[in-house]
């Protein structure tokens, strides 16, 4: 505590050291920085960044998917193509065998016809 008899210097030297105190509070503290703290800008690029890579994979991921769409459809429409090959290849031989059995049949006919029968070494040279 305070004695009673202070004088007007004391009481001037006393308020001084107040005011002085109340003007501490308000000065800026030297702040201790955390070496393991990122700063603002760092973290915003490692988020960019995760977000780019993010996109990058997922349209990485939709061209292989296109990719093996537009494979997959190559080798239905060519299956398809091949099948309409063999399908017509199919429908020629056998109309060319149709043809050929109705020339014999027409031969063997006219044959018959004049009275001639067609022998088997006859066919044999035919066929």
């Amino acid at each position: 505590m305070q004695p009673k008899n202070t004088g007007y210097a004391d009481r001037i030297a006393s308020a001084a050291e107040a005011k002085k105190a109340i003007l501490e509070k308000f000065k800026p503290k030297p702040m201790v920085i955390d070496p393991n703290l990122e700063d603002r800008e760092t973290r915003r690029q490692a988020e960019l960044e995760a977000v780019r890579a993010k996109r990058a994979e997922e349209r990485e991921t939709a061209r292989l998917a296109r990719i093996a769409a537009q494979e997959e459809a190559r080798k239905a429409k060519l299956a398809a193509d091949l099948a309409a090959m063999e399908a017509k290849r199919t429908a020629i031989k056998s109309r060319k065998m149709m043809e050929k059995q109705d020339a014999q049949a027409r031969r063997a006919a006219r044959l018959e016809m004049y009275g001639r029968r067609p022998t088997a070494s006859a066919e044999a040279e035919d066929a």
